[in-house]
């Protein structure tokens, strides 16, 4: 597949009237690249064995994973953005929009990627982008403390009663207050949801739920968490684990993120399931997104389709964590997520990513609508005020979807 860039590279070379002159040509034709620091060091290895089998030079810069977003909206119309970058389904719905995505096409290559990746990235019919791997939250447990998975978040609640009774954890179950991301699974469990949501169609910005019988359900619930001194407030993410790896705590919800920095070197055990009361946590997919103001779209697309997405060749490099790692270019991407190429995700060997996969297998994917901007702080607000008792849950909800409709007016 990879000749298809060869063939390019001559088609410009010829475009310019520089056949005799084509490794110069070549040499110009440099891709431009933004990455976060986890994904750079892969793109770098994979960047010299392109140079060195076509002569074209990549280059990636480094920007944090949060910073991509708002430096492709305001560099990319004044020429001065990437050719590809990496970032986020739920992107797409504003960069698209904004005029700012290239739609792909991957060709024969569509049916080697999970089908909920590709919808993750398509957007009013269009892909806008090569997935490389998902993400999700799941219930991660202490099996020492735990010893069967409760059914539902009422079972939750019983087994933390008891478990903070017996004087066995200082807490049973506790979450990161506000932070509606890490809500939501529980909101889906009781039945409630954010946006209504059509198979095939996609979500419908006018049927709002956060008001929903359900959404004030889990509310109250975790208000019933706070009221019995179950649930601490002011709990973040850093609080919530370290509770979790000193055996304060025997319950979370987290991501596949924390493995590495969190649970992993903590020798604390763990395990990974589903969500209890088959809660069905936000689909997040990470993937290759190319510029539309690029001025070498077709290149970039042939790079991403007929070099990273190979599956006859191999990179070694070494991570922002000091491990040396060597694989194809889409398995090493995938290497702290559920990949999103099937070859490189059917030969996942890790049992935590596997576990996280599963506990996904029914995620939705996090809505990449325009209007999903104005939801998270009325929406994160509301939890925060439950969790420190200043407002009840069914009335912070309900001014959080008043607030919320008065925006998307």
């Amino acid at each position: 597949m990879r000749n298809k860039i060869v063939a390019f590279l001559l088609i410009a070379a010829f475009a310019f009237g520089a056949f005799g002159t084509f490794n110069a040509q070549a040499q110009e034709a440099t891709l431009l690249i933004w990455a976060d620091d986890t994904r750079a060091p892969i793109l770098e290895a994979l960047a010299v064995k392109f140079k060195e089998e076509f002569g074209v030079e990549v280059r990636v810069q480094q920007l944090g994973f949060g910073d991509i977003r708002s430096q492709v909206k305001t560099a990319s119309p004044a020429g001065e953005g990437p050719d590809i970058f990496i970032g986020a389904h739920d992107w797409i719905g504003e960069l698209s929009k904004d005029g700012l995505l290239e739609p792909m096409d991957l060709g024969e290559l569509t049916e080697k990627f999970a089908p909920a990746a590709l919808a993750g990235f398509t957007y009013e019919g269009v892909l806008y982008g090569m997935p490389y791997a998902t993400e999700n939250v799941a219930f991660v447990y202490n099996p020492e403390i735990v010893k069967e998975v409760p059914a539902d978040f009422e079972e939750v609640q019983k087994l933390s009663a008891e478990l903070v009774a017996s004087g066995v954890v200082k807490y049973g179950f506790v979450r990161q207050s506000g932070d509606p991301y890490h809500f939501f699974p529980i909101q889906t469990a009781f039945g409630g949801y954010v946006f209504g949501y059509e198979e095939g169609v996609g979500y419908d910005a006018s049927d709002l739920g956060i008001d929903s019988e359900g959404s004030i359900a889990a509310l109250k619930w975790f208000e019933g968490m706070i009221a019995a001194g179950l649930q601490p407030a002011g709990v973040d993410y850093d609080v919530m684990h370290t509770l979790f790896t000193n055996k304060e705590a025997a319950m979370i919800i987290t991501g596949p993120w924390a493995l590495g920095d969190r649970l992993r070197p903590s020798g604390v055990p763990y395990a990974i399931a589903p969500i209890p009361g088959g809660g069905k946590p936000f689909l997040g997919v990470q993937g290759f997104m190319i510029n539309a103001f690029s001025k070498n779209k077709e290149l970039a697309k042939s790079f991403l389709l007929d070099f990273v997405a190979a599956e006859d060749i191999e990179v070694t490099a070494t991570g922002k964590d000091g491990v040396e790692r060597t694989g194809t270019p889409m398995a090493l991407f995938g290497f702290d997520r559920p990949s999103a190429f099937l070859p490189a995700l059917e030969k996942l060997e890790d049992p935590d990513l596997i576990a996280f996969g599963m506990a996904g297998a029914e995620a939705l994917a996090m809505p990449a609508i325009p209007e999903m901007s104005s939801v998270w702080q009325a929406w994160g607000n509301a939890v925060e005020a439950v969790a420190n008792k200043q407002v009840g849950a069914e009335e912070a909800f309900k001014t959080a979807a008043e607030q919320i409709r008065n925006l998307l007016k």
